[in-house]
């Protein structure tokens, strides 16, 4: 065998695993070139917290992909407020009114940011805001009694202060 012959596939095998180092390559560019156009179009927002986007003009409707992990409201003057819901990626489009895509966006929700303190203990997750001092805090992922304390305590404020600014 000489050295040329040693790298050109023989049979069967040597034809699909050129085929198949083809395809690898393909597919890498694909993903290569398809994380740099996302990568520009990925919006990225904190959960529990809101950005807002401006739209393109003539949009008629927005959809979400995954309402568990983003939310938007739309605002006058053509903006859109995303409010990050859980944890994960989902997308937004707009549409004009004859239904063609004006904007496809990548929503990314990430965690807390800097000033929250998560303590976990075993499999349990108690999640603190730390700004300037700890305080319980509701986050995905925490452990039920203190996810439900927390959520609890912040109902009953809620309703207490509501039933008090209410007219009687």
């Amino acid at each position: 065998m000489t050295a040329t012959s040693a790298h050109r596939p023989c049979g069967f095998r040597g034809a699909i695993r050129a085929l198949f180092g083809g395809a690898i390559a393909l597919a890498t560019l694909v993903v290569a070139g398809a994380a740099g156009a996302a990568g520009n179009e990925t919006l990225t927002v904190n959960l529990d917290q809101a950005t807002v986007v401006r739209l393109p003009e003539k949009v008629t409707t927005i959809i979400i992909g995954n309402p568990l992990i983003a939310d938007v409201s739309l605002q006058t003057g053509g903006i859109m407020v995303v409010t990050g819901k859980g944890f994960g990626v989902t997308n937004v489009l707009a549409l004009d009114r004859t239904g063609s895509i004006l904007m496809d966006k990548a929503v990314q929700v990430r965690g807390p940011r800097d000033d929250v303190l998560v303590v976990h203990r075993g499999v349990a997750q108690e999640s603190y805001s730390c700004a300037p001092n700890c305080e319980r805090r509701i986050t995905l992922g925490d452990s039920p009694g203190h996810f439900d304390a927390a959520l609890g305590q912040t109902i009953t404020r809620t309703g207490t202060a509501q039933g008090q600014a209410a007219p009687k």
